[in-house]
């Protein structure tokens, strides 16, 4: 029986290696390769490959990182937030309203943003949004306004606008699979039991839907972090996040060792956030439960 095991846990590996290894070499090795350059001393034009701690002393010790740090993760939650608000009415209508035999159209209809570049998208919002964009021209049309509202764009609002209909669908569809989990005699007992509708979502559809929620909640946050082109288009530059911080060091100034360090930075945070946000949810449905 033991051998079995053996050949089948062999079977199983020589399945998996080659794109393990291949995920091995396109994932880790920038990751490591970042985390190497990042304990090295910058040189004019190169790199000086002396072991040092002196980049992250600066990273922590600059207000700029700091202030920057907090926009990041302010602008990120924000996004996350509004988000999963607007992802969780659509992903339950498409799992509690809409027929089994359709579903796969809508979930089809909501992929088709990813047909089109993320950058196309993020142009076509600074289009919509604009002084003479879509809003102030139609606004301006219908006689609202008499003059073009400067407030619509290079800023925050306009940043959260736009991130957040970029990752809807990467936030609808794994709360959309969570619902569809959900056993639908646990609603019809909390009914049948006295509950309303909205007790019932309270006390049986919400926490069930959690762990889609979460992540959601993740997807998005994570790679919102890291986004430079959204806050450098829709935000004119005003508004930079450490991603904006971080291509500034390794292109504009050619400082690879203290972009790196500051990369590692903001990883290692987001990671200590994100932690931070799964166990309270734990610890939310530990409560509830």
């Amino acid at each position: 029986m033991a051998s079995a095991n053996r050949s089948q846990a062999a079977q199983g590996l020589s399945l998996i290696a080659p794109p393990l290894g291949y995920a091995l070499l396109i994932m880790a090795a920038p990751l490591l390769t970042i985390l190497a350059y990042s304990f090295f001393k910058d040189g004019y034009l190169t790199v000086i490959r002396e072991f040092t701690l002196e980049n992250y002393a600066s990273v922590w010790a600059d207000p700029i990182f700091h202030k920057i740090m907090l926009r990041s993760l302010g602008v990120a939650a924000l996004v996350t937030l509004v988000t999963v608000l607007l992802a969780f009415p659509v992903a339950y209508f498409l799992s509690f309203a809409v027929p089994a035999h359709k579903k796969s159209m809508w979930l089809f209809l909501i992929t088709i943003p990813f047909w089109t570049s993320y950058l196309i998208r993020v142009f076509l919002w600074k289009v919509i949004l604009g002084y003479n964009g879509v809003i102030n021209s139609g606004l301006t049309s219908v006689g609202l306004i008499e003059e073009p509202l400067t407030f619509l764009l290079y800023n925050v609002n306009s940043i959260v606008i736009t991130l957040a209909h970029a990752y809807a669908p990467f936030a609808i569809l794994p709360i959309f699979i969570a619902l569809e989990k959900i056993d639908r005699s646990l609603l019809e007992a909390g009914r049948d039991l006295g509950e309303s509708r909205a007790m019932t979502f309270w006390r049986v559809t919400l926490p069930l839907a959690m762990p889609g929620v979460v992540a959601a909640s993740l997807i998005v946050f994570i790679p919102v972090i890291g986004d430079y082109v959204t806050p450098t288009v829709i935000g004119g530059g005003k508004i930079p996040m450490i991603a904006n911080m971080i291509q500034a060091q390794m292109l504009d100034l050619d400082n690879r060792p203290l972009g790196s360090a500051l990369a590692v930075t903001a990883m290692l945070i987001v990671a200590v956030f994100s932690l931070i946000f799964v166990a309270l949810n734990r610890r939310f449905l530990k409560v509830r439960q």
